[in-house]
């Protein structure tokens, strides 16, 4: 069964009124609890359809984690033995690392393998 925009909206602010009233004590079987369940489910579902959350790319995880970690292109690229041109080249997309330079990138930045190799 597909979700209207109207039934999505309906859920969303039935949520907005069932949170105050539940709690992690309040029993799941509770009226409440179970209806929350059920329109929480229908947000979901339609979020999945019509909002639908892409896995960030290498240029993303690079950049947030220069920022996290307070360095700059330039640093990283020194850090992994590249020209900082080819670290912007990573970051915008127009080149993918080899697989050396991919592991020292998650050495450096600390971010996953699984997750440079987009998993």
């Amino acid at each position: 069964m597909e979700i209207s925009k109207q039934q999505y909206e309906y859920a969303l602010n039935r949520i907005e009124e069932l949170l105050p009233l539940v709690t992690d004590e309040t029993p799941a079987n509770d009226r409440n609890a179970l209806e929350l369940t059920i329109v929480s489910d229908v947000v979901e579902e339609y979020e999945k359809l019509h909002y639908p959350i892409s896995k960030p790319t290498i240029g993303d995880l690079i950049c947030l984690s220069i920022e996290e970690k307070g360095m700059t292109q330039k640093q990283l690229a020194s850090e992994i033995g590249v020209s900082p041109s080819r670290v912007s080249d990573y970051i915008s997309g127009r080149s993918e690392p080899n697989l050396r330079i991919a592991r020292a990138i998650c050495t450096v930045l600390g971010i996953a393998p699984a997750a440079m190799l987009g998993m």
